[in-house]
């Protein structure tokens, strides 16, 4: 039986992963990478750290990837976290899961995860070639039959497109993917930045640059009605507001800007106390420091930073004893502690967001085996794919899993075809 030549693009989660799992399978593959070395975007996940994956079961897992989730049912299923985490104790990376499911390397180092993957896939017999970006996609029949680069032309029986987003485009996430896609005649669902940071309308969040608050209840008010919200930790930036929740919350609110709605965050910044029980709680705090001044009393309240804001906005002067301050005031300092809105008036671009939304159509691919529906013998593979989720290891493992399958799926076409 002739030995089956795979040609991959893109050496990073994806890539690197379906490239392994072919060659293990006796196929001669050879990965092309365009920049100088694989798996560059993974060295800068999880802010260093890479998040490799989520241990929630897969009924919740997919519940994070929104309407396209149920798309990556078969992947999941034929390749999960347990099998990623076997994978990487394997080849010598110890795990640890923190807070809300999220797995990293123990070490703390993504350089780990990207050696462990580069070396099992050279162990595996796959060529890697570095600085060798794809001009073309060749065709013949309606079939693969080879890609063309700057400097040569190969032959293939398959090809798989792991070429990742737009996100990030430093790392070499720069969309070539979708061209590709898009020449030889898929569609491609708009492309957008997801899990990006947001822009304030005012010079609020400039004032507050460097401040994190934890445990806040953030609410989306989207053309003045309710959409949206989030429990957890976010941050103020020169432009505006990032962190885990606010990250979360962007796939949608950009999605809102770009179709011309209008968009505010509501910050709850005491959200474990109710209206009654904040009320009974600021009458406490203003009768025990009755001679101390509002700006005062408020530390016990509010971070150092956010006291001039908190001053300026319920228009209470700050150096208004305890005592003084009204049953109005009160009810205006109440209400501004539930409800401390922003105004969004943009988001930040690709090279700020952590993944992209949109891309191929999966309605064009075949989630049993990641190939095209309208080439045989083109795969796809990762964030290439119209599919992205939350935060906290989700988007990597549907990488992994995607291009487990994508790998496997092209060493056994002929087989897969019967």
């Amino acid at each position: 039986m002739e030995t089956r030549q795979i040609i991959v693009i893109g050496g990073g989660a994806a890539g690197l992963m379906a490239a392994g799992q072919a060659a293990q399978l006796g196929a001669r593959v050879t990965l092309l990478e365009k920049m100088d070395s694989p798996g560059r975007k993974l060295f800068i996940s999880g802010k260093g750290r890479c998040n490799i994956t989520n241990v929630a079961p897969i009924n919740e897992f997919i519940e994070h990837f929104g309407r396209n989730g149920r798309f990556l049912r078969q992947a999941f299923h034929r390749y999960f976290s347990e099998d990623l985490l076997a994978f990487f104790h394997e080849h010598s990376v110890p795990t640890i899961t923190e807070r809300g499911g999220r797995v990293f390397p123990a070490s703390g180092l993504s350089s780990d995860v990207v050696n462990a993957l580069v070396n099992w896939a050279t162990y595996e017999g796959v060529k890697i070639w570095t600085q060798s970006p794809v001009e073309e996609i060749l065709l013949e029949d309606g079939r693969v039959i080879g890609v063309k680069t700057e400097h040569t032309q190969l032959d293939a029986d398959a090809v798989i497109i792991a070429t990742g987003g737009a996100s990030y485009p430093g790392t070499g996430s720069t969309g070539d993917g979708y061209q590709f896609a898009q020449r030889v005649g898929h569609s491609i669902i708009p492309i957008r930045p997801a899990l990006v940071p947001l822009v304030t309308a005012r010079s609020l969040a400039k004032e507050l640059q460097g401040l994190s608050l934890r445990n806040v209840a953030v609410t989306v008010w989207t053309n003045g009605k309710k959409s949206d919200s989030a429990f957890g930790e976010m941050l103020f930036t020169h432009f505006g507001v990032s962190g885990p929740i606010i990250l979360t919350l962007s796939r949608d609110i950009v999605d809102s800007l770009r179709s011309g709605k209008k968009v505010a965050l509501s910050i709850d910044l005491k959200p474990a106390l109710d209206e009654v029980k904040l009320d009974a709680r600021l009458l406490r705090d203003l009768k025990e420091f009755s001679n101390k001044q509002f700006k005062t009393i408020l530390k016990e309240l509010l971070p150092n930073s956010l006291i001039p804001v908190c001053t300026k906005l319920t228009g209470i002067p700050e150096g208004k004893v305890g005592h003084q301050i009204s049953a109005d005031e009160r009810k205006r300092l109440r209400s501004w502690l539930k409800n401390f809105r922003l105004e969004i008036s943009a988001h930040r671009k690709f090279n700020q967001a952590i993944v992209t939304a949109g891309g191929v159509d999966t309605r064009e691919i075949d989630p049993k085996t990641m190939q095209s529906r309208l080439v045989e013998g083109l795969y796809f593979a990762g964030e290439v794919l119209d599919v992205d989720a939350d935060t906290g290891g989700y988007n990597l493992q549907a990488a992994f899993s995607t291009g487990w399958l994508a790998g496997r799926s092209a060493a056994n076409q002929n087989k897969n075809q019967r």
